[in-house]
């Protein structure tokens, strides 16, 4: 009769030369590799071109005029929006939209999918990141002159933009934010909540409503 080694079944299914220990290691090692590259380092890239230097001004250009009141335009962060608000909103807007470039088109088909009540996933938010790296960086210096021109705060920016989706009945959804989540590790937050407008708000924003629907996506990217 043949004997059967005590070596024969040695190995259980699944362990290769390194043993059952080294390939559970191999196969971590490789799903780190695989969360750097298409997770984290898109994530990283894409903060890198997104943060800039802080807007922080909170008088006018020269030449400017000053606001009824002797107010400036930035005025509190917190302070309900006002025509004027919406107008330099709506400046500013044009030349974030200009910036982008075709990177923006990307961008405008998640937008849709969220205006249809589809939360994004971090999937989707990860292709955007990767599609505007290399246009990002650009969108926030035009960001960051064209507030500089209006004399407005990027505090009072990301107000009015929070006021201006309020009106227009859009989520507030920040992939910026999310990115940063995610680079620290964190599960990012990309709930699609709508909160509606006051009437004043409506009214204040409606003659622009089809232009700032058309460039909203820009605030995917908290731009």
């Amino acid at each position: 009769m043949r004997q059967v080694g005590m070596g024969g079944r040695g190995r259980g299914l699944g362990c290769g030369c390194l043993g059952c220990g080294g390939s559970a290691l191999l196969v971590v090692a490789l799903l780190g590799g695989l969360a750097w590259f298409f997770v984290i380092q898109p994530a990283r890239s894409f903060l890198a071109g997104w943060q800039g230097p802080a807007q922080t001004q909170t008088q006018p250009p020269s030449g400017q005029a000053q606001p009824p009141g002797g107010a400036t335009s930035t005025g509190t962060a917190n302070a309900a929006l006002t025509r004027q608000d919406v107008q330099q909103f709506v400046r500013v807007r044009r030349k974030v939209r200009d910036a982008l470039g075709s990177s923006f088109t990307g961008v405008q088909t998640v937008w849709t999918d969220v205006q249809n009540g589809q939360n994004p996933n971090v999937l989707q938010m990860l292709g955007v990141l990767r599609e505007v790296g290399s246009s990002v960086g650009a969108a926030r210096q035009a960001q960051a002159a064209a507030l500089s021109s209006e004399g407005m705060s990027a505090e009072r920016y990301a107000q009015v933009r929070a006021g201006v989706n309020r009106a227009l009945g859009l989520p507030n959804v920040d992939f910026a934010q999310a990115a940063q989540a995610l680079q620290s590790g964190q599960v990012p937050d990309l709930n699609s909540t709508v909160q509606s407008g006051t009437a004043q708000e409506r009214a204040l924003v409606e003659p622009f409503r089809r232009e700032l629907t058309a460039t909203a996506a820009a605030g995917l990217l908290g731009l």
